[in-house]
């Protein structure tokens, strides 16, 4: 079986290259992964947008037409870190129509991979730290609705919390969040999930992982899950412009392979989605976060 990548043209909404939000590295990764084998020609699963009414499961309705209707106020435009203008709205509908269809192969294949997708600082009603739409909060929810899961365990491994997805299920038993992030970093209002694991600066490889294992298996014995969406955030690397950790990319590749391996014994499937990673060194970026999908090959 060829592991199954979704991947979306729109996913990239071609920003200024001067731009913070390395946005070409959406398109760089596609290139890469294409001349490298690990996706065929015409071999990607790509996934219609988010439909508004699987938004509304996750976000409230008026901050769901300000998206569509391109209308989303100054303020939050500016929490989010960009305009809110039509690419950005198709571009966050089909991230999060990608993180869908990744949770939907997974649970097909039993392992599966976006291209895009980790948007987790996004709340229910309004979107902050460069994400508008939370694509795995919309895609729990819309699993759970349609029957297809009933316990979900979202594993977050970005450098910086996952704030926006704790909200969105701080009351919901069914969807149980794990964040492993450096405590001193992006928010400073920290939510809180059902597990927080806040890193020192500089943590290396080692200490890192032996943290991660270890949470890892508590938040999969206390959610008993039916799916796992796996968050592979590359910012935790030593290179990263927002990051304050001190991993490499052999940290990162056993990172992934240690989630992927633990989970995969255990039966469950697992939704791999992109999460942040900040360079203004795009192809050295999108090498980078293509770690996640070669290490997911191996269990393929």
């Amino acid at each position: 079986m060829r592991l199954p990548i979704v991947h979306h043209p729109a996913f990239d909404a071609r920003f200024d290259a001067a731009h913070r939000f390395p946005m070409s590295k959406f398109s760089r990764l596609a290139d890469v992964l294409l001349a490298d084998g690990l996706v065929e020609k015409d071999g990607w699963h790509i996934p219609a947008p988010a439909l508004p009414g699987w938004l509304r499961l996750a976000h409230d309705a008026r901050y769901v037409d300000q998206v569509l209707g391109q209308a989303v106020p100054e303020p939050i435009e500016r929490e989010i870190g960009f305009k809110v203008d039509e690419r950005v709205a198709l571009r966050s509908r089909a991230a999060t129509g990608g993180t869908v269809l990744t949770g939907r192969l997974a649970l097909a294949e039993g392992l599966a991979c976006n291209t895009a997708g980790g948007s987790h600082h996004a709340r229910a009603d309004q979107g902050a730290g460069f994400s508008v739409f939370n694509d795995v909060a919309v895609a729990a929810r819309l699993m759970i609705a349609d029957g297809d899961v009933a316990k979900v365990l979202v594993v977050d491994c970005d450098v910086h919390q996952g704030d926006g997805t704790a909200r969105i299920f701080a009351d919901d038993p069914s969807v149980f969040t794990c964040s492993i992030h450096c405590e001193k970093n992006y928010p400073v209002r920290k939510a809180t999930s059902d597990l927080d694991v806040g890193l020192e600066d500089g943590l290396g490889d080692q200490a890192y992982l032996a943290i991660f294992r270890d949470a890892l298996r508590t938040a999969f014995e206390r959610a008993k899950p039916d799916i796992v969406f796996y968050n592979a955030g590359v910012d935790p690397h030593k290179d990263d412009r927002l990051g304050r950790l001190s991993l490499s990319d052999d940290g990162l590749a056993e990172r992934d392979r240690h989630a992927i391996g633990f989970i995969r014994e255990r039966d469950v499937p697992v939704a791999c989605v992109l999460g942040g990673g900040y360079s203004k060194d795009i192809d050295t970026l999108a090498r980078r976060h293509s770690i996640i999908h070669r290490i997911a090959t191996e269990f393929a």
